[in-house]
C-alpha cells in the first residue's frame, strides 16, 4: 500500500468567512474523488481547528495499493479538476508518499 499525504497552505483571503468557504470548498472537491477513481481505496481530509493557523491548513492522506494506482489518480481528469481549483485557493504544499 502507498499512503499518500498532502499538506496546504491557504492564500490569504479578506474574510475569515471567505476562506472557510474555500477550505469547505476544497474538502468537498477532495472527499467527492472517492465516488470517481476506483484507485482511491482510502480518503481523509482534515482542516486545522485554528482558522488562522500559522501552520498549514488541510491535510489530505489517501491510499492507494501500488504506484500504479496513485499514478492513474494523479492524472485522472476529476482529479486535475480539484488541482485546478487548488492552484486558486493555495499558497503553499507539501508531500510524502509512503510505503506501509
Amino acid at each position: 500500500m502507498i499512503n499518500h499525504v498532502v499538506l496546504f497552505k491557504f492564500k490569504e483571503f479578506e474574510t475569515p468567512a471567505l476562506k472557510q468557504e474555500a477550505l469547505n470548498q476544497f474538502e468537498s472537491k477532495l472527499l467527492a474523488l472517492k465516488n470517481v477513481i476506483p484507485e482511491l481505496k482510502y480518503i481523509e481530509v482534515g482542516k486545522h481547528f485554528q482558522l488562522n493557523s500559522p501552520s498549514f491548513d488541510l491535510c489530505l492522506i489517501t491510499h492507494f495499493e501500488n504506484a500504479d494506482d496513485l499514478e492513474t489518480y494523479r492524472v485522472h481528469p476529476e482529479h486535475k479538476k480539484v488541482i485546478d481549483f487548488a492552484a486558486q485557493v493555495v499558497a503553499d504544499r507539501a508531500a510524502v508518499d509512503y510505503k506501509f
